[in-house]
């Protein structure tokens, strides 16, 4: 608390008096200035965050200073202004011809011809005077809604009356019901799936709309067939998910919070949906796997990837560093993107007030460092993890190398508890894990794969705000799973899910199971899969 002085006092004190008081009050001050200017940050970040784009890359940003000056953003002293016919020629290329014969491809067609009448021609022409040019054709798109059938099984039966099988029973051959004495099909229930996870609709919503439709299906009898789909068969495609999961070198992980209201142990505590990933540069077989867990602790992540061997892609959670110290096999890497994101926020509360001042800012020329790293290894992804290590060892390592000198020479500099001392801050205790991905060509340089892959339950998560109970939670990480790897592969979510469903139940043993070792056939990535299961535009 400072001290106050009266006039008498202060009237009273000899020069060295005046002179301790005086930097006391300068060094109050100063620091009052300073949690002014970062308070100042942290209202623009807030209203950044609420109304302004999201986004970290200097391009996007650039475009956003440009909104404050945007001549000053834009101009370029040795640009040449292009010829008109340039501007023409180009608006022309962009147009592709027979697009619309593109998007239409693969529909079903129903001809549909308007005719005239011979007699109305012959009267307006004359008869004979008139000959048939080629039809004109053009397309239209229809929507035939949703169309409800009730399946009506009729197994005929059979009773010997005679002869050495008099007395015994035959029945015709009946489909195997997805579960016991219900009412769901493959294809109800893949609607119900493609609606909640793909489409991310709550319960509540799709039992409203059965019932405009007539349809008397509760939310809790959908809760229930999902849960009861999930343990009775997708436990098993998950655990056939994660041992190819964990069969890859790269692999990325990341994490976000979902409210669970029946928690075992500490009901209402924070829960964490956790997703796993194959590294970015595997094109050819994409694997996404949710697990649900009760909470953040480095245990979790620690028990899935307990017998892995490689690298694991993710952002600086202390959580991730204590298990690649306590795994022998497992090598962290972090995420370039965080690194770069603090520097963001900062650019962009900066500029809401000076906009030159913001591109003088050391979170700027942070940025510019981070851009520059960022523009070479984009032109990469289509090398081979050889090619692409050699090329980042050449043209990016330097780069890398310059930026942490750089970066160590701002610390001292910086505003203390600003962004742009947090980014330092992050930078430089996480150097050594930001520098994996010059040692491996198949490692990403950041992990925006992991949260692209969380963007559809994070979405569904803002719709229905919770899980109702932890079982519930796990079989929304089973369902996310498969459709977010069916996706990555190329499905049709909605015709993978009532193939796989139709398959099933013919995969379970005498007691109800399902091998997980026997599915190889029904992955998302396998060659076996239907072709209308399949996109056929990417």
């Amino acid at each position: 608390m400072a001290m106050e002085y009266t006039e008498s006092q202060l009237n009273n004190m000899s020069k060295d008096e005046m002179k301790i008081v005086i930097l006391a009050l300068q060094s109050q001050l100063n620091t009052l200035n300073t949690n002014m200017e970062v308070l100042i940050e942290q209202l623009r970040i807030a209203n950044q965050q609420r109304f302004g784009r999201h986004t970290e890359t200097l391009s996007a940003i650039d475009g956003q200073i440009g909104f404050f000056n945007d001549v000053e953003a834009v101009y370029e002293e040795d640009t040449e202004e292009p010829l008109i016919d340039e501007v023409i020629e180009r608006k022309k290329k962009d147009k592709v011809k027979g697009q619309r014969d593109i998007n239409l491809a693969g529909f079903e067609e129903k001809e549909i011809l308007h005719k005239l009448d011979p007699k109305d021609l012959d009267a307006f022409f004359g008869e004979g005077n008139w000959r048939r040019l080629p039809n004109e054709v053009y397309k239209r798109l229809a929507c035939i809604p949703t169309q409800w059938m009730v399946e009506a099984h009729s197994v005929e039966v059979v009773v010997g009356i005679g002869g050495d099988h008099q007395d015994e029973f035959v029945r015709g051959d009946r489909p195997k019901d997805l579960l016991r004495n219900s009412i769901l099909t493959p294809s109800l229930a893949a609607a119900l799936i493609n609606a909640k996870y793909v489409n991310s609709m709550p319960l509540d919503r799709m039992e409203k709309e059965f019932d405009r439709n007539e349809i008397n299906i509760s939310k809790q009898t959908m809760s229930n067939w999902l849960m009861l789909l999930s343990e009775k068969y997708f436990n098993a495609i998950c655990e056939r998910i994660k041992k190819e999961l964990l069969a890859y070198h790269v692999n990325q992980s990341d994490e976000t919070p979902v409210q669970v209201l029946h928690k075992n142990g500490k009901p209402g505590s924070k829960s964490y949906m956790w997703v796993h990933r194959s590294g970015e540069f595997y094109r050819d077989k994409q694997i996404v796997l949710f697990e649900y867990q009760p909470g953040r602790a480095h245990k979790f992540p620690m028990e899935f990837y307990k017998d892995y061997n490689g690298i694991l892609v993710t952002d600086g959670l202390s959580q991730y560093h204590l298990i690649d110290k306590k795994l022998d096999g497992m090598v962290n890497a972090n995420c370039w993107v965080h690194a770069r994101r603090f520097f963001a926020d900062a650019v962009k509360a900066a500029s809401r007030g000076d906009p030159v001042a913001a591109k003088k800012s050391i979170a700027y020329q942070a940025l510019l460092r981070i851009s520059s790293i960022y523009k070479i290894e984009e032109s990469l992804k289509d090398l081979s993890p050889e090619e692409r290590l050699e090329t980042r060892i050449k043209s990016i390592k330097p780069l890398v190398d310059e930026y942490f000198t750089w970066i160590k020479e701002q610390a001292s500099v910086a505003l203390p508890k600003s962004k742009t001392a947090e980014g330092i801050t992050y930078c430089i205790n996480q150097e050594s894990y930001l520098r994996i991905f010059l040692k491996d060509g198949e490692v990403p340089m950041d992990n925006s794969a992991s949260e692209r892959a969380l963007r559809t339950f994070c979405i569904g998560r803002n719709n229905w705000k919770f899980c109702n109970t932890e079982r519930g939670a796990q079989a929304s990480a089973n369902i996310y799973s498969i459709s977010e790897t069916a996706k990555l592969n190329n499905l049709k979510p909605l015709k993978y899910f009532e193939y796989i469903l139709t398959q099933l139940p013919y995969r379970c043993d005498e007691n109800g199971n399902v091998d997980p070792d026997k599915l190889d056939d029904l992955m998302p990535w396998s060659d076996k899969i239907p072709e209308d299961c399949k996109k056929t535009r990417r």
